[in-house]
Formats: structure tokens, sequence, C-alpha cells
């Protein structure tokens, strides 16, 4: 165990700063959100507009755009969570079974769409399992923004997945980053579980 903690640090160290500030301000705010400290969007904020240019850089636009929409979100975060302060904290909430299912009706529909168009006119690695995971996470942040219990669901499906692409486009690092991830997201669940319990004894006794 010890020699596996001394590798990823060995490996982390070589990254160039940048990348490495990415990485932790990233798990920072996994941390942060598990937590439900507003400033896990500050962190966001700041690893996602490193990502842009990061994976702009790489010629990975897609992804690239895709740290542009977390980085708006990331702003929409802190407004919601922030409104919640003024009064009563913004309480984890847990949204009915069929929002879920249109939502993921929706996003296997539009994946399918985009992944045949990036499988027909690019080159791009795994297409359909790309736009999947890609308007998934578009989904869950959304989620995560308004404190939404499932999302954890959501970001754990996500994540596993993620690992195999990064790890297989020899991208070890972020592949290392989503295990941590996927390490991480149970705790965050059980976390806003007993949070959304708590709040839910309150507001409704007897």
């Amino acid at each position: 165990m010890q020699l596996l903690v001394a590798g990823i640090v060995e490996y982390y160290g070589e990254l160039p700063r940048t990348e490495l500030a990415a990485v932790v301000l990233a798990v920072a705010y996994l941390v942060l959100a598990i937590r439900q400290n507003i400033w896990c969007w500050f962190c966001a904020a700041i690893s996602t507009a490193i990502f842009v240019v990061l994976f702009a850089r790489a010629n990975l636009y897609m992804e690239s755009l895709l740290n542009v929409f977390y980085f708006g979100m990331a702003i929409y975060g802190w407004s919601v969570w922030r409104s919640g302060e003024t009064d009563d904290e913004l309480p984890v909430s847990v949204w009915p079974i069929h929002v879920h299912v249109y939502a993921v009706s929706i996003i296997i529909c539009v994946a399918a769409a985009t992944g045949f168009l990036l499988a027909k006119f690019t080159h791009a690695a795994y297409p359909y399992i790309d736009s999947a995971t890609t308007y998934a996470a578009i989904w869950a942040t959304f989620l995560v923004a308004r404190k939404i219990l499932e999302n954890w669901w959501y970001w754990l499906a996500i994540d596993a997945v993620s690992v195999f692409i990064y790890w297989t486009r020899g991208l070890e690092a972020t592949a290392v980053l989503f295990v941590v991830y996927v390490v991480l997201i149970p705790i965050g669940l059980v976390a806003w579980t007993r949070s959304y319990r708590q709040h839910h004894v309150v507001a409704v006794p007897g």
C-alpha cells in the first residue's frame, strides 16, 4: 500500500504545475462537495478553467468545451448555494424516479445521435460511450448545483466508465484522478443521505 501511494505521489510530482494544480483542485472540489461546503464551487471554477486550456492545447476540443460548461455551472452552483445561506442552508433533496427516467432516456437518445455522428465523421475513440458520459455529466453537475441526492449515483457510473476511457487513451494521470473520485463518491452518498434524513425528520416532525 505504501509503495502504491509513493508511486502515485512520484507520478503526480512529475506533472506540469498547471495540470497538477487542476488535479488537486478537482479532488478538493469533490471533498468539499461531500461536506456541502460552498467553496467547492471556487475549486471547481479554477480547476475547470485550467482544464479548458490544457484540453484545448491537447486538441481535445469536446473535453475543453465540456469544461467551459463546468465553469459556468460552478458559478451557477455558487449562486444557488449562496442564496440558500441567506436564510436556511439549501437542503439536500430527492427528485421523483420519473424525472430520472426521463433524463436518462433523453441522455441515451442524444448520446446515440451524437455518437453516430462522431463515429461517421470523426476518428473519436468510443464515440457512443464518450457521448453518453458527457451528457450524463452535464445532467449530474446540474443535480449537484441543486443539491439533489441522486447525483452521486450518476457520478459513480460516469466516473467508473471514465476510468476505463482515460486509461485506454493513455491518460493515466486523469484515470487515477477518477479512481479517487470513485472511492470518494460512496462517502458523499452516505453524507448527503444522512443530511437529507436529518432535514426530513426536522421538517416533518412526529
